[in-house]
């Protein structure tokens, strides 16, 4: 008994670091997946719902605690986005619900996010976890479920539609 209330502490303490860190980051993605607000805030608990209940099965030796992160919460909005509620919903996006952030950030930045968010969900997931996220092909790669040589066909093949969306002037 007197076992269950320290490893509780450490695994409040663990998801409370692991907020901490990486809170930011889920957030931001999930809101490019579901391109809505508060749809990227429920994701963004569920996703640190269900590492705390996997927590356990964690192993930091397989790869970093983002990736695993990230992994959990882009299941978690692939979930959100099959749900029959999203399914009627119209997700297109308009300069006026873009993120505050982004209102007071230069034209070009928000041609650039525009153009993001028009890429084939695949392209945008490897750009911005690689790109936006900092993480290395191996965890991006870790993070969305492929093998090391799809994510770097997918990021090159991403990087090269974005280059030709910005040179024409699209996801403006």
């Amino acid at each position: 008994m007197g076992d269950a209330l320290p490893a509780n502490v450490d695994r409040a303490a663990r998801i409370e670091t692991w907020l901490d860190l990486y809170g930011d980051a889920i957030l931001r993605s999930c809101y490019t997946w579901l391109k809505d607000k508060q749809l990227a805030e429920d994701a963004m608990q569920e996703c640190f719902f269900k590492a705390w209940k996997a927590m356990d099965r964690f192993d930091n030796s397989a790869g970093n605690e983002k990736a695993w992160l990230m992994r959990i919460a882009i299941n978690t909005c692939k979930d959100f986005k099959k749900s029959p509620w999203s399914r009627h919903v119209d997700r297109a996006q308009d300069m006026d619900n873009l993120p505050p952030h982004l209102l007071l950030a230069e034209d070009e930045d928000q041609a650039l996010y525009l153009s993001i968010l028009s890429l084939p969900l695949k392209h945008r997931q490897i750009l911005l976890l690689y790109h936006y996220h900092g993480l290395t092909l191996k965890e991006c790669a870790q993070a969305l479920g492929i093998v090391l040589t799809s994510a770097r066909y997918r990021l090159k093949k991403a990087e090269l539609l974005l280059k030709q969306q910005l040179e024409k002037g699209e996801g403006l």
